[in-house]
């Protein structure tokens, strides 16, 4: 399936920067997503594709930073590119320290802005790939049964058919049966991919039972 097209979300009160901001955008060939505050921009949602957020730092409402705040309290990892015409050291090292990608002071070179945003989009685009990798081997985790699951914890531990066995008192026949199912739910060709597969479940919350 094709990717989404990369849109650039500006939330800016100034309505001649933020115009210029999206001309400048759709001139290099970037899809822009224009809003004068959060609120307009919470009400329009996040778009589908990769993307990344130019944001002022004073808004009418709610501010910048504290949205950069929100968002991390609520989990969403969306790049944050900071433009302000009133900023200052403490300012840019909270907005750094919560992981903003730039902190650019008014006026700004087009070229710093959009230099920042090609790594937005691309941090965006990487962050998008392990989720749906995560997603994907979350599913197929989900699709194994208990025994499957308690199998697969024992393989990727290192543990050989007749010892599995005598862990969980079955034959070893049974062990190869469920181990076979299990690869093959899992998509693992070699106990290798597996191992990737289990330290990826385990890094994300999700893992085989000890």
């Amino acid at each position: 399936m094709a990717e989404a097209p990369a849109t650039v979300i500006v939330i800016d009160d100034d309505v001649g920067l933020r115009e210029a901001l999206g001309s400048l955008l759709r001139s290099v060939g970037l899809q822009a997503s224009l809003h004068g505050s959060v609120s307009e921009f919470l009400e329009a949602g996040r778009p589908d594709g990769p993307s990344c957020l130019v944001l002022d730092v004073r808004l009418p409402g709610q501010g910048g930073l504290d949205f950069q705040r929100e968002l991390i309290n609520g989990g969403v990892h969306l790049p944050i590119i900071f433009i302000t015409g009133h900023g200052d050291i403490p300012m840019s090292v909270q907005a750094m320290k919560g992981g903003a990608i730039e902190f650019l002071t008014k006026p700004f070179r087009d070229q710093d802005l959009l230099d920042a945003i090609q790594s937005g989009l691309e941090r965006d685009r990487s962050l998008r790939h392990r989720d749906e990798t995560i997603a994907r081997l979350r599913a197929r985790f989900n699709s194994l049964t208990q025994r499957e699951r308690e199998v697969m914890s024992f393989v990727v531990a290192g543990r050989l058919n007749k010892q599995i066995a005598g862990d969980i008192g079955v034959s070893e026949i049974t062990v190869k049966v469920h181990r076979s199912s299990m690869m093959r739910k899992m998509q693992a060709a070699t106990v290798v991919d597996l191992v990737l597969m289990a330290e990826k479940l385990r890094a994300s919350g999700d893992a085989p039972p000890p």
